[in-house]
């Protein structure tokens, strides 16, 4: 993918010329309803946030925890696929040009047709896609896995990755790399994990790429504790918990807005 040819590469590209962190939220497409998660999109981009993460529903999302788990499962319920995904995403691109991620695992990607999410997912306005259960060696020798250079692949790096493995996923990074803060799955903790300085000390040796810390981080002191270490910092499942808490509320939106504009703030006025 050559530089800054996405609105991914685009916003990183502004935050360095800036000198600010990344703010990247996470919410699961659909839950509660695909109309509510354009609506509380935009709300995360009227509070600050950066780049939004599109959890796609899976039936088996095992690399969460039960937040986004459930989370995973209202919006399947509530008549979430993969397509009905790509048509809100296509709604949401003429009211906002915020860069979008999708999360998601291999197996939606392999009953949809490798080629056609890609085609499919550029089209509608998607930036770059995380397959959480893909392994950086596969895609790589594999071609047909990613068939689309528009859509940034976003790779995980875990706490446990060897130097060997860090540098090849660094390598061949795009968009920005995300760096899991610690073992297990995602879910909000009381504190910040350690070592989170020196491993992306040890990532950034290998790419100019943007590495963002993720799994854990619930309040904006943990969010400007974390961005203080990184080029940015991933916040999931504290927002997931006040979606599935004020889901039937009909101010959902306003009360995403609200809870996410502290930790921007916090992340936002590092210096």
């Amino acid at each position: 993918m050559s530089a800054f040819s996405n609105r991914l590469d685009r916003r990183f590209a502004e935050l360095r010329s800036s000198g600010k962190r990344a703010f990247v939220a996470y919410i699961a497409a659909g839950d509660p309803t695909l109309e509510a998660t354009v609506e509380m999109v935009l709300a995360l981009e009227r509070a600050g946030v950066d780049v939004v993460e599109l959890g796609v529903p899976f039936s088996d999302p095992l690399a969460d925890g039960v937040v986004n788990q459930m989370a995973a499962d209202r919006a399947l319920k509530a008549g979430a696929t993969f397509p009905k995904v790509l048509e809100m995403i296509r709604v949401l691109r003429t009211r906002s040009q915020i860069p979008l991620v999708l999360f998601t695992y291999l197996n939606p990607i392999y009953t949809y047709g490798y080629e056609c999410f890609h085609t499919d997912a550029v089209a509608a306005g998607v930036d770059g896609v995380l397959v959480l259960d893909l392994p950086p060696e596969e895609a790589l020798q594999n071609a047909e896995l990613r068939p689309t250079p528009e859509l940034a692949h976003i790779q995980l790096i875990a706490p446990t990755s060897p130097p060997e493995r860090i540098e090849l996923i660094a390598r061949n990074a795009e968009g920005f790399i995300y760096y899991v803060s610690r073992l297990g799955v995602t879910g909000a903790q009381v504190e910040v994990a350690t070592g989170i300085a020196e491993q992306v000390a040890v990532i950034k040796q290998f790419t100019e790429v943007p590495v963002c810390v993720g799994f854990g981080v619930s309040n904006p002191e943990q969010a400007a504790t974390v961005a203080s270490m990184a080029d940015g910092v991933v916040v999931g499942s504290a927002i997931v918990k006040l979606i599935e808490r004020e889901g039937a509320a009909a101010d959902l939106a306003d009360q995403v807005e609200v809870f996410v504009r502290p930790l921007v703030a916090a992340v936002k006025g590092l210096v």
